[in-house]
């Protein structure tokens, strides 16, 4: 019976000459299905794509967990001690004291506004976790014993190419704080040597940091031994709540916690947002697929009347000619997420290997659309396009089924 039913169904979609509408119809059925499930392949990899490229970026050089006291005002007095008993948490990779402050970078006729960070340079981790240095060496923020300045400095692309820098170059930094002198105070002023220059791909970092060592971020914001924060790297970045429990436990009042989904939440947020509205956007056109479905099959219900009352009066069942138009559907659903996966798929391949849709790096932190590729996607969309398809025969073989054969052949 299998046979028949697949062997009726497929002579109904290969309509005759006379028959063309229905052939166009089902044809068109499965175009829509096609573009519905390649735009949503398409929508689905630019989201992975950002939020992947977003957070690859952003846990490049940054902390997975930051610790930090309570009152941030006071500082870390005591980091040595702390990261020693952060580190034997379980799931820590590292832990080394960090400090940021604003400050302001001039270099003669020119100046702007960074944040400046100093971070343990002496931390092999830390150092192959750092963003893609471009020119220089990040490993001289230490300093070396042939270079007489002890301060020095790793700038952003973006920066360097505002203020005119190259490795090599002097600037001097000056902090919020003040130093006093005969004639009175002044803003505390360090000299620092360009040593490196770097991109994270992340125009902020690009355009508004600086990172040096701690010992001369000490120096030049005037903390003398105090530090801003902990930063901690995980084995599992998705196990950073859990590890941020076991970590205050450890060391009591007075500390907090910020891990990178907290620090990043209003950007993660907004492209979750994005990613349900594509969906469910895009979603209306495999709606619109359903919709031609049902149109084709209904379509074909009127005119194989006369076949199906010949049929059932042969002794097909009602079930035997449900199934045939419930196998039409289907087969429009299955062809029709085969050519858009394919079409799906070759676009977001062309699209991330060309980089065809560029960006304002200024404004999106990329300077293209990233697409991600992800056979699960793929899965997911086929799987759902597919019942979709389903769904929409239920409606056309339950008439086709409920035909009375004696009175379909009585007005043939």
């Amino acid at each position: 019976m299998k046979t028949f039913e697949w062997f009726v169904a497929w002579r109904y979609l290969r309509a005759r000459r006379k028959q063309t509408v229905i052939s166009v119809v089902t044809l068109i059925s499965i175009l829509g299905v096609a573009a519905g499930v390649a735009a949503m392949i398409v929508a689905l990899s630019i989201s992975s794509g950002f939020r992947e490229n977003l957070q690859d970026k952003l846990l490049k050089g940054t902390a997975h967990l930051n610790v930090k006291p309570v009152l941030s005002s006071e500082g870390i007095g005591n980091p040595g001690e702390l990261t020693t008993r952060i580190r034997e948490v379980a799931g820590i990779r590292s832990a080394s004291a960090a400090l940021y402050g604003p400050v302001l970078m001039s270099t003669g006729s020119r100046q702007d506004g960074v944040m400046l960070k100093g971070i343990a340079v002496d931390d092999p981790l830390v150092r192959s976790q750092f963003f893609q240095v471009l020119k220089g060496d990040l490993g001289r923020l230490a300093g070396s014993e042939e270079d007489r300045m002890d301060d020095h400095l790793a700038v952003g692309v973006d920066l360097a190419e505002r203020l005119g820098l190259l490795v090599g170059d002097t600037v001097s930094v000056f902090s919020d704080e003040t130093a006093l002198t005969p004639l009175g105070e002044f803003p505390l002023r360090r000299r620092f040597k360009v040593v490196a220059i770097y991109r994270s791909g992340l125009y902020d970092f690009d355009a508004q940091w600086a990172f040096t060592a701690l010992p001369s971020a000490q120096r030049a914001l005037g903390t003398g031994r105090r530090v801003s924060v902990i930063e901690c790297r995980v084995e599992d970045i998705y196990q950073v709540e859990r590890i941020a429990l076991q970590i205050k436990q450890v060391l009591g009042e007075g500390f907090e916690t910020v891990d990178w989904r907290e620090l990043n939440r209003p950007v993660f947020e907004a492209l979750r947002l994005e990613k349900l509205v594509m969906v469910v956007t895009i979603g209306l056109i495999v709606f619109v697929a359903a919709l031609n479905i049902i149109t084709t099959l209904t379509m074909m219900v009127m005119e194989k009347t006369r076949d199906i009352a010949v049929l059932m009066s042969m002794g097909a069942t009602r079930k035997a000619i449900r199934k045939i138009f419930v196998l039409q559907g289907v087969t429009i659903g299955v062809v029709g997420s085969f050519w858009g996966l394919i079409l799906g798929y070759a676009l977001c391949w062309i699209g991330d290997r060309y980089r065809l849709i560029r960006l304002q790096a200024d404004i999106y932190s990329m300077t293209h659309v990233p697409f991600n590729l992800s056979v699960a996607d793929g899965v997911v969309v086929a799987a759902s396009a597919i019942m979709v398809s389903f769904l929409a025969t239920l409606y056309p073989s339950g008439r086709a089924a409920e035909l009375n054969p004696v009175e379909a052949l009585r007005h043939e």
